[in-house]
């Protein structure tokens, strides 16, 4: 029997390994593979685009249960009651609301790089853009990439750090300014994650957010 533990322990590890690799590149490879291949961001590359980031979460949500065989709440996931979330989402959107709008106003930036785009698209599927923003990028970023950097042998601050960065560098084709915005509210949305540990209560604080 002990010599079947190491080999269990590689297995999760592994698996830790490729949902790592998968939460902090997947949004940004797909991305950048659709505005490569795509001329113009349509309503078919749109969905194709959503299709695929729902697919690398889902890819994800499994890692976690199949492969690591850990609990959601390991990322965040059940950790609260649902209304103490939603208390703490309003909480997190005004205080999100006032950083981004500050900075919006100090840098002069109005609009990142898919307004022109989200004006050719129908509203249900801006809402579920909205959507998937909010709930993907937190799980990504937030309660995966933290948890698990911390998990196989990162510190606290580059487990903090490095999805940070990545999160804010995702945010790069809307500009320097857009970019700045999103490393700030990456801040906000780091820290009261590592405080309340809610990963339900930053979606929707994310979410509500996104809508601006």
């Amino acid at each position: 029997m002990e010599t079947d533990k190491p080999a269990t322990a590689t297995k999760v590890l592994r698996a830790t390994w490729v949902g790592l690799f998968l939460a902090l590149f997947a949004m940004v490879a797909i991305r950048y593979v659709v505005v490569f291949f795509a001329y113009e961001i349509t309503f078919g590359w749109a969905i194709l685009k959503e299709t695929l980031m729902w697919v690398s979460a889902a890819a994800l949500l499994i890692i976690i249960r199949r492969g690591e065989r850990l609990p959601f709440r390991s990322i965040g996931l059940g950790t609260a009651r649902w209304w103490k979330s939603i208390l703490w989402g309003l909480v997190i959107a005004v205080v999100l609301a006032l950083v981004v709008g500050g900075l919006a106003y100090l840098t002069g930036f109005r609009h990142g790089s898919g307004s022109a785009v989200s004006d050719k698209l129908p509203l249900w599927l801006i809402l579920l853009i909205v959507f998937r923003a909010g709930v993907v990028e937190e799980l990504f970023y937030r309660g995966y990439a933290i948890e698990r950097l911390r998990m196989v042998g990162f510190g606290r601050f580059w487990s903090i750090t490095i999805p940070l960065v990545i999160f804010s560098l995702a945010h790069w084709s809307g500009g320097a300014a857009n970019s700045l915005i999103a490393l700030a509210a990456g801040a906000v949305l780091t820290g009261f994650y590592l405080w309340r540990r809610d990963l339900v209560a930053n979606m929707i604080g994310h979410c509500l957010v996104s809508l601006l």
